[in-house]
């Protein structure tokens, strides 16, 4: 079994869906996260937060996938202040919401003041809330924006292992694990940290508190590099517990602490019955249950 705690699958066919569940991943976490063009309305954030925890997770359950979420303003979009300040005033309402593991995914992209300012806030509502963060650390000036992330965060009184550091490489693994986060890591075919580095970086520093996701979305990426990279693990010879440890046991330890996120969601599945609507709609689209079933 494989958990793919960084997946935005609002951007993914049902082909995805069905392709992820022949592999063995048997829940995903969707972070909210940018949409490739900026946003202008506050009623776009709304519409985007309700499919995250209404249509996704339903038309997740319909291909034997659990769905859970993270809610939050993304770093990008935090720079537009009259609409973020809106944003901010919708973040409460939906965190709360069934299915929300954390606050995220915040952080920094180009630590401007406004970034830090959203992000600050942010934070201080999910020690308000009691939730979990994810913070998304910046694809540039890479190693310096992961320690500042971790300094704002603990300058918040967040607990470190409540915190989840995604996008880490070779450069930010170690301050990382060493100021006791946890350390996640995004596998993309060609970008940001590619399979065969995991492996070399599993072998170097061992399993506890290392997390693997595919962050797959709109841009070329991968939503099978969860079970693609633990293949590899095991051709190179990493021992099978390390394995399914970073690929599966460890996100369940870090996102279970919110008490949305229970192994037995999936090991004691409810039927699926694919002729269910929500709101009118079924993922059939008009097609016999037997053409599409899982």
């Amino acid at each position: 079994m494989f958990l793919d705690p960084h997946v935005h699958m609002t951007s993914r066919t049902t082909d995805d869906y069905q392709a992820m569940q022949q592999a063995g991943i048997v829940a995903v976490i969707e972070p909210a996260f940018w949409l490739g063009q900026p946003r202008t309305s506050v009623g776009s954030f709304r519409d985007y937060f309700s499919n995250l925890v209404g249509w996704e997770r339903f038309r997740a359950a319909q291909f034997g996938i659990r769905h859970y979420c993270t809610i939050g303003l993304n770093s990008k979009e935090a720079n537009n202040e009259p609409l973020a300040e809106q944003v901010m005033e919708l973040l409460p309402r939906f965190a709360t919401k069934e299915g929300v593991v954390a606050i995220g995914e915040i952080g920094y992209d180009d630590m401007t003041h406004a970034e830090d300012h959203y992000f600050r806030q942010q934070l201080q509502l999910a020690r308000e809330l009691e939730m979990l963060v994810l913070v998304h650390t910046p694809h540039r000036n890479k190693k310096q924006g992961t320690s500042r992330s971790m300094d704002v965060c603990l300058e918040h009184g967040l607990d470190p292992i409540r915190v989840i550091i995604d996008h880490n490489n070779e450069e930010t693994v170690r301050e990382t694990l060493e100021r006791g986060f946890w350390a996640a890591f995004t596998i993309y075919p060609k970008t940001k940290m590619g399979s065969a580095r995991m492996v070399e970086i599993l072998r170097q520093y061992g399993p506890q508190r290392i997390i693997v996701d595919s962050s797959a979305d709109w841009g070329v990426s991968d939503p099978l590099a969860v079970p693609k990279t633990a293949r590899l693990m095991l051709e190179r010879g990493i021992p099978k517990e390390h394995i399914r440890a970073v690929c599966y046991g460890n996100a369940l330890l870090a996102y279970g602490q919110s008490g949305q996120l229970r192994a037995d969601d999936w090991l004691n599945p409810a039927p699926i019955d694919l002729r269910q609507l929500l709101n009118g709609n079924s993922v059939l689209r008009g097609q016999e249950p037997s053409a599409v079933i899982v």
